[in-house]
């Protein structure tokens, strides 16, 4: 009998790159404009700054017409706007039913966050840069229109200070979309941690002495609305005030998020 052996083949094996984080933060982005909602609450950036402009030139008196008058008024509603496109960056992977999905492809949760936390930042940086351009052009018209004398009180350093306020704002809105999960109730906890309980705050602190000098140390929107404030630079206290109410209130619900992202079931 003759006994046949078969040669052993032996097949090269593929190795399985990951996907890069710039292509994951890409896509990312690309989802943000996708919706017609995502697309118009972005917009809704550009068009706010216009009716600020348009605000100011209209109504402010002519000595208050300077460039600081319009990145001040512009703030407010772009201030609103970023937290939330950063809830429902993260929400919508589990309140559209669409992680199931993400999570397949990606099988590496924090790569997502990832990805999804610097998209954001990169539509604040982007906002910021936007929202400086029609300030510009504002007091420029302004002083076109009014005969006044162009006022530039704004400097690099204080803009610095502006986009950082802005960036601390939207990531207080990433933290809340991580650690709930749930577009509805996060936006409602934002709603109640930015306008409820500065609110309750400032009526404490202006009743109790005790709380008065207790409030830069509690108070998030407190301790960072130092960096909105242009005809000022910032103490050692208040960088400090910053840096605990960042820890407490934006560092460690983080944390706690994102250690419930890693375990939640995805459905």
């Amino acid at each position: 009998m003759t006994a046949i052996v078969a040669d052993t083949v032996h097949l090269p094996r593929t190795v399985a790159r990951p996907i890069p984080l710039t292509r994951i933060t890409a896509v990312e982005l690309r989802k943000m404009f996708d919706t017609r909602s995502g697309f118009w609450l972005i917009a809704s950036i550009a068009i706010s700054a216009v009716l600020a402009t348009a605000g100011v030139i209209l109504w402010a008196p002519n000595d208050e017409l300077t460039y600081s008058t319009f990145a001040t008024a512009i703030r407010f509603p772009v201030a609103i706007i970023l937290p939330l496109i950063a809830i429902l960056a993260v929400t919508s992977e589990w309140s559209q039913r669409t992680g199931l999905t993400t999570f397949t492809l990606i099988p590496h949760r924090g790569r997502i966050i990832a990805a999804q936390s610097i998209s954001s930042v990169l539509i604040a940086i982007a906002a910021m840069v936007l929202t400086f351009a029609v300030g510009a052009l504002g007091n420029l018209m302004s002083a076109a229109v009014t005969g006044t004398a162009l006022v530039w009180d704004v400097t690099f350093t204080q803009c610095l200070y502006y986009v950082l306020g802005m960036v601390l704002s939207l990531l207080v809105g990433f933290m809340l979309g991580v650690l709930i999960r749930s577009s509805t109730a996060a936006l409602v906890a934002y709603f109640i941690l930015t306008f409820v309980l500065p609110t309750m705050s400032g009526l404490l602190a202006t009743s109790q002495q005790w709380f008065h000098d207790l409030q830069p140390w509690v108070d998030i929107q407190f301790a960072q609305s130092g960096l909105f404030v242009f005809d000022q630079a910032l103490t050692g206290e208040q960088w400090a005030n910053i840096a605990v109410t960042g820890i407490t209130w934006l560092l460690i619900p983080m944390a706690v998020g994102l250690g419930f992202v890693m375990r939640a079931e995805v459905k």
